[in-house]
């Protein structure tokens, strides 16, 4: 962010703000579609039964646990291309 006027940085990092909030809001909606889906299939009672409760339970679980996982392997990916100096594709 060197060479931005501090009007710039800040204008730059609402941005940066903005855009995680709607990546994080995008995860969170297809994690609820993906684990509704899923697990909820009995629609005669207002609440989930003991069986779709943990399923979503489950889902919900490795959803975050498996999003956690590619996190940690992207950061030691680009890591490793940093201190090679190589880019992907070449």
């Amino acid at each position: 962010m060197e060479g931005l006027t501090a009007s710039e940085q800040r204008e730059l990092a609402a941005r940066m703000e903005r855009k995680q909030l709607k990546e994080f809001m995008t995860m969170y909606s297809k994690l609820v579609q993906r684990c509704f889906d899923d697990c909820v299939n009995d629609f005669t009672t207002k609440s989930l039964i003991n069986r779709e409760e943990g399923c979503v339970m489950r889902c919900v679980d490795k959803y975050l646990k498996s999003s956690g996982r590619l996190n940690e392997r992207f950061q030691e990916q680009n890591a490793a291309m940093m201190q090679s100096g190589s880019l992907p594709g070449r």
